[in-house]
C-alpha cells in the first residue's frame, strides 16, 4: 500500500491526522470515524498491522531505511504529526469552546455522527440476517456504553497501562470513543488532563532551562503515569490493529454492519442537549481536578425547547455538521473521477 506520494496529499494526511487527534480528545467523539470517512481506515490498521516481530527484525538489525519502508513509515509518521500538532493546537481550542460555547460544539458533532452514519450507510448493499443482527448488536453495546456510570479514579500503574490499551480503542474502532472509555473508568482526567498538561509544562520549563521539576515529586508520578499509558496505548494500538486486520479481512461486511449499528448506538453520548452531572465529595461540595476544574461524573439527557433561540442555533450547528461530511463525500467523489 507504500506508493508515492504528492506534495498535496501528504499536506491532507498531516490534516487527517489533526481531525484524529482532535476527535479523539472530545468524549463521545472518535478518531476512527474520521480514519473511515476519510477513506484511510483500511491503510492506517494495514500499517499498524505491519509493527510486529519482522519490523522489530529489521529495526534491531539496523535496517532502518526497509523497516520504514515496511511499515508504510511515511503514511503512519505524516498521521501522527498531525494527531501531535493537534494536541497542542487545535484541541487547546476546543477546550476554549467546550466552556464557552458547549451546546454549539456538541450539536456540531452530533451532526457530524449523522453524516458519517449516513457516509458509511449508503454504499452498504449487504443487508442479510448476519448483518442486520451484527448491526442490532452493535446498536446495544453502543446505547449500553452511552448510559453507564463512570468509575473512581485509580493511579495503580497496572491499571494506567490497560486504560492505555482500551482507550486507543476510539482510533481503530468508529463509533467507540477512547475519551468517553477513559470518563468510564474514571481517568480520564488523570490521563487527558492532568498528564498533558504537566508534560506541557515539563517541556515549556526545559526550554527556559528550569530543570526544577526533577525534585517536584508530584510531577514526576505523573510523567510516570503518562509514560505508562502511552506504552500501554501504543501496546493497544498494535495488538488491536492485528486482530482488525484479521476481522476486516474475513468478515468484512459484518465488521462494517457492527460498525454502523456502534455509531448510531455512540450517538447518545454526543447529545447536545444535556446538563453536567459533577462528582460531589462527602461534604456536598464540587470536587476538583489538580487543574482546579470540576471532574465530570455524567450526563443528564434532556428534550430542547425549541422556544429558546439557542436551540435553534445548535439545529443549525447539527446541520453544519451533517453538511462537512456531506463535503467530504463529495469531495471523495470528485477525486475518484
Amino acid at each position: 500500500m507504500s506508493h508515492p506520494r504528492s506534495f498535496t496529499d501528504k499536506f491532507f494526511l498531516v490534516i487527517k491526522g489533526l481531525c484524529m487527534g482532535t476527535a479523539n480528545k472530545v468524549p463521545g467523539v472518535s478518531g476512527g470515524i474520521v480514519a473511515f470517512v476519510g477513506g484511510f481506515y483500511e491503510e492506517f490498521i494495514y500499517s499498524l498491522q505491519k509493527i510486529n516481530a519482522k519490523a522489530f527484525k529489521l529495526l534491531l538489525g539496523g535496517r532502518f531505511k526497509s523497516f520504514y519502508r515496511y511499515i508504510n513509515g511515511s503514511f503512519l509518521t505524516l498521521l501522527i504529526l498531525g494527531m501531535l500538532i493537534s494536541y497542542f493546537s487545535i484541541s487547546k481550542l476546543l477546550d476554549y469552546f467546550l466552556v464557552k460555547k458547549e451546546l454549539l460544539v456538541w450539536s456540531t458533532f452530533f451532526g457530524m455522527i449523522l453524516g458519517s452514519i449516513y457516509y458509511i450507510g449508503k454504499d452498504f448493499d449487504y443487508w442479510k440476517k448476519k448483518t442486520f443482527t451484527a448491526a442490532i448488536i452493535g446498536l446495544a453495546i453502543g446505547v449500553a456504553i452511552s448510559f453507564l456510570s463512570p468509575a473512581k479514579e485509580n493511579d495503580n500503574l497496572i491499571f494506567i497501562f490497560l486504560c492505555g490499551m482500551i482507550s486507543v480503542s476510539g482510533m481503530t474502532l468508529p463509533g467507540l470513543s477512547g475519551s468517553f472509555i477513559l470518563i468510564l473508568l474514571g481517568n480520564y482526567v488523570l490521563l487527558l488532563v492532568d498528564s498533558v498538561n504537566a508534560l506541557y509544562d515539563t517541556f515549556s520549563e526545559i526550554i527556559v532551562g528550569d530543570f526544577s521539576f526533577t525534585s517536584n515529586s508530584e510531577r514526576l508520578h505523573t510523567l510516570k503515569i503518562l509514560a505508562v499509558f502511552t506504552l500501554g496505548s501504543a501496546t493497544g494500538l498494535v495488538t488491536l490493529s492485528h486482530v482488525l486486520s484479521f476481522v476486516l479481512k474475513h468478515y468484512k461486511h459484518i465488521t462494517t454492519a457492527t460498525i454502523l449499528g456502534f455509531i448510531t448506538g455512540s450517538l447518545g453520548v454526543v447529545w447536545p442537549w444535556k446538563k453536567t452531572i459533577y462528582k460531589i465529595g462527602p461534604d456536598g461540595s464540587v470536587l476538583l481536578d489538580s487543574n482546579g476544574k470540576r471532574v465530570i461524573m455524567n450526563y443528564e439527557r434532556f428534550l430542547p425547547d425549541m422556544g429558546v433561540l439557542e436551540n435553534w442555533s445548535a439545529i443549525l450547528f447539527i446541520i453544519i455538521g451533517i453538511s462537512i461530511l456531506l463535503l467530504l463525500d463529495w469531495y471523495g467523489k470528485n477525486r475518484k473521477a
